[in-house]
């Protein structure tokens, strides 16, 4: 994995964990020489994981709406930051750009971005790797959700396992680096699903 798309807040949260995580991932990228690339902001969460991949010698590929740049939202020291149209071209850019996702405390926009990208796994339009990193528990709950859409048989095991989840950052990115696509069924919706 040469490069990892992160989702993340553009706010720190109210926990000091959530900060020092994003932190330690961003310096885990760059020790990896695992360029970041993510949604281009220099503020929270998103903002402390571009520093932390920055200041450890790694590069970082920031992809932006041009609206939120002309608010001044873009982080002014990247390695190559790209301004689009669009939010949908911003999270095409970045899937193209990846090897790999990982998912970070967030809220709407995170969400939205990695679960536009595990519908596109789920859908087979990649095989790339999706992580979440869930620091002092922030995706229990989802976790939890995701389990009973499978127990209540709206989620396949085979796609369930699609998402990883790890509660830090070196365990994050091994088990991303290590992993082997998951082959589901050919054909996800079933006829008595008509």
């Amino acid at each position: 994995m040469q490069r990892l798309c992160v989702f993340c807040g553009s706010t720190v949260g109210n926990r000091p964990i959530y900060a020092d995580q994003a932190r330690r991932l961003g310096e885990e990228l760059g020790a990896r020489g695992i360029d970041l690339v993510y949604g281009g902001g220099h503020i929270g969460l998103m903002g402390i994981l571009a520093d932390a991949v920055l200041k450890a010698g790694g590069k970082v590929i920031g992809v932006i709406p041009q609206s939120l740049k002309d608010k001044e939202l873009a982080h002014a020291g990247l390695t190559e930051l790209h301004a689009v149209d669009t939010m949908h071209q911003r999270k095409a850019l970045m899937a193209d750009l990846s090897d790999g996702f990982a998912g970070l405390p967030g809220a709407f926009g995170t969400g939205d971005e990695l679960f536009e990208i595990l519908t596109w796994a789920q859908l087979g339009l990649h095989a790339k790797p999706i992580g979440l990193l869930n620091v002092a528990g922030y995706f229990d709950s989802l976790v939890a959700w995701l389990e009973r859409a499978v127990s209540d048989g709206f989620l396949r095991a085979a796609h369930r396992r699609l998402l990883l989840e790890a509660v830090d950052p070196v365990h994050l990115l091994r088990l991303l680096q290590e992993y082997r696509p998951v082959r589901g069924p050919e054909k996800w919706i079933e006829q008595e699903d008509r």
